[in-house]
């Protein structure tokens, strides 16, 4: 059996204000590069004269290539220098998302997303590395702000290719993306620290090890799930979005679409606050209750499905709840193990993304058969599957619920 190994973490050097909000910004610019193609679909689709369900899986593909990258570069953030593969990765981004501004048709453009999702690992690179920086009472709250740049990105990732894809067309907006990527990697290679890697682990038994971490960790298990159905139900709705608002009542492009990340942002500043509860309230609990708000949010969609107000509301309370579920879960996983946190966060976000992935097909599925009365109700099952799972996947942790 692979074990992890138990090599002393190195020593951490002072984190400044400043290199959270460095750390934030970086984590945001590089999640982005998932989301851009969200409310694009519909020019998309019409460029390419191709069906919903292609360039439903197009945004399918980007979340499992995504996961692909999580199994395969992520846990080398506790083999090999941190710094070094950050900003190699940056660079890595830019050149795959200037293969999917040159797509000639939709299968390209499958292909390209695939590639693009498995090289924008920065984010959860960077997300470990700030926990590692971080004092332990400090680290909720640390990694509470690296997740609101995170989830700032996702949210403004759909204003900014909605409103530049409608003014320069869908291409310009991942050659911009592709130079900002450039403009990151120069950044960080000046301002992150380098460190030692915490472990020398081949290659192999790294992957190998991922395997002990599942079996040795309820915990990772519970949040794992969670995580994923948590964002598997705001993947569905965010894959069907730019469909539904193109459609009867509202007839809309893909500026108003990104507008509405904009709603979702009051939900990413409330990160910060839910990982200082996360610090000291059990996260089992505060994840849960944070889905319970999500479940809550597509009630809000379905009731007020012909209100654009009543839709924004539904947003910002499902950005707020997937974004508390996240930040919970997370300071959940990294008090787990020092030295192999890379590989605990890999777990748990390889997990997510596939959640994710699942989301976009399900969200796609039923909005071809169901609508979006069909959607919502995909995204509530999601998510009762993940705040109920704990029962089947960490029975032991049960009844600390209980409790």
């Amino acid at each position: 059996m692979a074990t992890v190994p138990q090599n002393g973490p190195s020593p951490a050097p002072p984190l400044s204000r400043r290199l959270v909000l460095l750390m934030a910004v970086a984590a945001g610019v590089g999640v982005a590069n998932l989301y851009y193609l969200q409310p694009l679909l519909h020019e998309i689709q019409v460029d390419f004269h191709a069906a919903s369900w292609q360039v439903g899986l197009a945004a399918t593909l980007t979340q499992i290539g995504y996961a692909l990258g999580l199994f395969l570069f992520v846990p080398l953030g506790d083999s090999l220098e941190r710094r070094s593969l950050i900003v190699r990765m940056c660079i890595v981004t830019a050149g795959a998302l200037l293969m999917l501004s040159a797509s000639l048709n939709v299968w390209w453009l499958m292909g390209s997303c695939l590639v693009v999702g498995a090289a924008t690992i920065v984010p959860q690179l960077v997300v470990p590395f700030a926990a590692h920086l971080a004092p332990p009472e400090e680290r909720g709250r640390t990694v509470g702000t690296v997740m609101s740049g995170l989830l700032i990105g996702v949210l403004l990732a759909r204003t900014l290719a909605g409103l530049v894809g409608q003014a320069l067309g869908w291409r310009a907006v991942y050659v911009l993306a592709a130079a900002a990527m450039l403009g990151l990697a120069a950044l960080l290679r000046a301002s992150l620290p380098a460190l030692p890697p915490e472990s020398r682990t081949p290659y192999g038994r790294l992957l190998l090890s991922l395997v002990h971490l599942i079996r040795a960790y309820p915990d990772l298990r519970d949040a794992s799930l969670l995580g994923a159905m948590s964002f598997g139900a705001f993947s569905a709705f965010w894959t069907v979005l730019s469909l539904y608002l193109a459609g009867p009542p509202f007839h809309l492009g893909p500026g108003v679409t990104g507008l509405f990340g904009l709603a979702g942002v009051a939900g990413a500043l409330a990160a910060p606050y839910a990982g200082h509860m996360a610090s000291r309230l059990p996260a089992i609990w505060t994840a849960r209750l944070a889905s319970c708000l999500t479940l809550a949010s597509f009630g809000l969609f379905w009731t007020f499905r012909h209100s654009l107000a009543g839709l924004a509301l539904g947003v910002v309370l499902m950005d707020l709840g997937v974004q508390a579920t996240q930040v919970s879960n997370q300071a959940r996983i990294y008090s787990l193990s020092d030295e192999a946190r890379s590989r605990v966060n890999s777990v748990y976000m390889v997990t997510y993304f596939l959640g994710g992935a699942l989301g976009s097909f399900v969200g796609a599925s039923a909005w071809d058969r169901f609508h979006f009365g069909g959607v919502c109700a995909a995204a509530c099952i999601l998510l009762a599957i993940g705040i109920l799972g704990v029962a089947m996947v960490a029975p032991s942790r049960l009844r600390d619920i209980i409790r």
